[in-house]
């Protein structure tokens, strides 16, 4: 996910139990975990789940918090706070991203925890949920700092991790490198004739230190790939479709350049935390993210004009990309939307009111656990590339995410039309049967 946003996410709230919820209320939620338990039981509530699944589904596993001291470049000392979460493992190994943020705290952790769950058992990955944070603003940070704080927080999770235990991967306020100072770290704390053989104990990595080609990209393809399983569904010509982008780092920048190069989309507006730009002839988003990287944001940009925040949520288009942070699309700027289709770049970027109101205009929706699994999708892939010791060809790792979004798109194509629910119930439901399942085959032991 992205680090540009134009709002944040709301302060940290005491520890929400995720007890049973009326599955027809919709309000805009104190915090993102009270969004996540809602969601979670509209499915278990509309598929009939077992009791005891719903109960042991309804909390995390395991909530590790570390404080840990990180010596600074000026020698004094501080301490920080850093959380791993993980939530399910029936499937397999806990997987999920790391971020760096000040904004981090428990339940939003807990929040994105529960959705990659959905996200990989949706994605038929034999992978269940997780996700970390540390309370730091990374941009105050020197790059020797971050170093040492990524190495601290290693050494301080310990055995809470490992490369079929728990798998981190980059998020918001880190990147390939901090994967690599990860691994580095874990490599260094096991028997010597082990190490080679731990690389995958994250992903995310650069690709000469064991990454996979099309990693950076595979999040925001992934967004497009579902754009277009859509499109054909719909009978929708992509090369006469204009797209907004919400967030123009890595997802949303991505996502922009492949719809216009390879599908021929035009993309018409564009916001991140530094302002908003617009121009209805077209944006060219190669050369918008060659700026970005240069200048830091879109703001400035001489090849469009400003808009306001408000006739950037008014903007015409067919194509409506959030790729920021949670909680930016609300019932506020929601009755104002005109585009055909939104898809999710982000995790949790609509609030049960917001998608609501969306619905009933008849906008429809590609949900985050579907839109962006491509990341944690190309993600496994390079897992299993370092467990066989194997390198993938840039086109092999394209045509088996291809593969794989466009089963999970059909996948809840079909839920949906079972059901006779939204696209957004039918990702939960769909990835809740897959659990569900494994549980029922498995049992509970003792």
């Amino acid at each position: 996910m992205d680090t540009s946003a134009t709002s944040s996410p709301a302060p940290e709230a005491a520890d929400t139990p995720m007890t049973k919820a009326a599955p027809i209320e919709v309000k805009e939620f104190e915090n993102l975990y009270e969004m996540a338990v809602a969601q979670f039981e509209r499915a278990a509530d509309m598929t009939d789940l077992n009791p005891a699944l719903r109960a042991i589904l309804s909390q995390p596993k395991n909530e590790i918090i570390v404080n840990f001291p990180v010596r600074m470049d000026d020698g004094s000392t501080t301490m920080a706070k850093g959380y791993r979460i993980q939530h399910n493992n029936i499937l397999g190994c806990y997987k999920g991203g790391l971020r760096f943020s000040p904004l981090v705290h428990l339940d939003e952790v807990k929040a994105l925890a529960a959705w990659m769950t959905w996200k990989c058992a949706l994605a038929d990955l034999p992978f269940g949920g997780g996700k970390g944070g540390i309370q730091i603003d990374p941009t105050q940070l020197s790059r020797s700092e971050l170093e040492r704080v990524t190495r601290r927080f290693t050494h301080a999770l310990g055995n809470n991790i490992g490369p079929d235990y728990d798998i981190p991967a980059p998020d918001m306020g880190t990147n390939a490198q901090t994967m690599v100072w990860m691994m580095d770290t874990y490599m260094n704390t096991i028997a010597y004739a082990s190490k080679n053989v731990s690389r995958h104990v994250v992903t995310g990595k650069t690709v000469a230190s064991g990454g996979s080609l099309g990693r950076d990209e595979a999040t925001g393809r992934g967004t497009v790939y579902n754009i277009a399983s859509w499109a054909v569904e719909n009978g929708v010509d992509l090369q006469h479709c204009t797209v907004a982008v919400q967030g123009f780092g890595n997802v949303g920048s991505y996502a922009a350049r492949i719809l216009q190069d390879e599908y021929g989309a035009k993309l018409v507006a564009v916001q991140d935390h530094t302002g908003s730009i617009g121009n209805k002839k077209g944006i060219d988003a190669n050369e918008l993210a060659g700026y970005v990287e240069q200048d830091g944001g879109v703001k400035g940009y001489g090849k469009a004009d400003e808009m306001s925040a408000a006739d950037f949520w008014t903007a015409e288009c067919d194509i409506f990309i959030p790729a920021a942070l949670e909680w930016q699309l609300t019932s506020d700027n929601a009755p104002n939307m005109k585009c055909r289709i939104i898809a999710e770049g982000a995790n949790g970027p609509t609030t049960m009111a917001a998608d609501k109101i969306l619905t009933e205009n008849g906008i429809e929706m590609i949900p985050d656990i579907l839109a962006n699994a491509g990341g944690v999708i190309v993600s496994f892939f390079e897992w299993t590339q370092n467990r066989r010791g194997e390198t993938w060809y840039l086109d092999e790792v394209r045509h088996k995410l291809k593969r794989r979004i466009a089963d999970a798109y059909d996948r809840v194509t079909q839920t949906m039309n079972h059901y006779g629910c939204t696209r957004r119930e039918a990702t939960s439901i769909a990835a809740l049967n897959r659990v569900a399942q494994a549980y029922d085959e498995r049992g509970i032991f003792p």
